[in-house]
């Protein structure tokens, strides 16, 4: 089988290796990181330009499945996936990895989008570790609190006006964690329902720090798995089915 996967995850790394002594992989990443880590199999890089072209290349590629392993918040590549694979007549997945569950101890704020996190920030702390993603620090640009914010690349302005920002990828320790928001006085941490390791989370409930946490947009209709395992298993299904 020809399966294309949308990734950039760890999930669509780790998926694309279990697959590719099996199939023809194809990995499309978004190119939003300059040096992206590489999967195994066939790598494109860039968007397909819309629900059009991604029609297009199922078509041209004769792809027989299509994984969408993209990051929980990439709420328009699902949404698009889902669509084009209709089209295409292509049967399509949604590999999502679980979302977090609150702990006891946990002091979470769970809020809709970036704009409620930022309107909530200043009843919350003055000192505030960011881990949104690049993209996302321009949500805070007009709060006046202190910012740590830590990605891969640097973000681009607008930004807020007392921002340190660490160039750092991960994955991290939970060490790590305690020491940073240590060192920084951190007291309020902002993320993203993203899921996967949850190390920062622990060292904030061990340090009693309060939590906003950004609920996931909704994902298209179809099928959906949370593990690597169970989307290796479809695939399969989806082969003997052929």
């Amino acid at each position: 089988m020809t399966v294309l996967i949308l990734g950039g995850t760890a999930e669509a790394r780790a998926l694309a290796g279990e697959l590719a002594d099996r199939h023809a992989v194809i990995s499309s990443l978004a190119g939003r990181t300059s040096r992206p880590l590489l999967p195994a199999g066939e790598v494109r890089v860039g968007g397909f330009g819309g629900v059009e072209g991604l029609v297009a290349f199922l078509r041209e590629r004769q792809v027989d499945a299509l994984v969408d392993a993209t990051h929980p918040f990439a709420a328009r590549i699902s949404a698009n996936a889902a669509v084009a694979a209709g089209r295409a007549g292509v049967p399509v997945l949604h590999l999502r990895r679980a979302g977090w569950v609150a702990e006891k101890g946990d002091v979470w704020h769970r809020v809709r989008d970036l704009g409620d996190a930022a309107g909530l920030l200043p009843r919350l702390g003055r000192r505030v570790f960011l881990t949104t993603g690049r993209q996302e620090i321009s949500a805070f640009a007009h709060n006046d609190q202190w910012f740590l914010a830590r990605s891969v690349e640097p973000p681009e302005p607008p930004m807020p006006g007392r921002l340190v920002v660490i160039l750092e990828r991960g994955p991290f320790t939970l060490d790590g964690e305690r020491r940073l928001l240590a060192e920084h006085a951190i007291d309020v941490l902002v993320s993203k329902d993203s899921g996967g390791s949850a190390h920062k989370l622990t060292a904030a409930r061990e340090r009693g720090i309060p939590v906003v946490l950004v609920d996931r947009p909704a994902l298209p209709g179809g099928e959906m798995v949370a593990t690597v395992e169970e989307a290796v298993d479809w695939v399969t299904r989806k082969r003997d089915s052929a």
